[in-house]
């Protein structure tokens, strides 16, 4: 199974470089692994990082990335929860972003 990302800043209609990212795996009730650290590439996109069945996390270091372009935000991270349920499928998830929304949907 593999996952990849794809952010956006849709306040400049450009990709977000460069934005940390850390993929999360549920292994218990309530307690989490990481599985995958990094960053964007130059075209806001992470690609190939492999995921299990069941429940995971992406969190999105949106707060550092807006500080970084000296524009202020609401939310300090995106976290997106999600559920692997098919194990050959592949998981795309994008994330539309300004420094005071949001959108995500599992893309294809």
């Amino acid at each position: 199974m593999s996952l990849s990302t794809h952010v956006l800043d849709a306040t400049a209609g450009k990709p977000a470089a460069e934005m940390g990212v850390e993929l999360w795996f549920e292994s218990e009730p309530g307690e989490y692994e990481q599985l995958h650290v990094g960053a964007t590439d130059a075209d806001g996109r992470i690609g190939g990082w492999t995921v299990r069945q069941g429940k995971h996390r992406i969190v999105f270091d949106t707060g550092e990335w807006w500080k970084r372009r000296r524009t202020p935000t609401f939310h300090p991270e995106v976290i997106v929860s999600f559920t692997v349920t098919d194990p050959d499928a592949h998981h795309h998830v994008p994330l539309l972003l300004s420094p005071f929304a949001y959108s995500t949907y599992r893309g294809s």
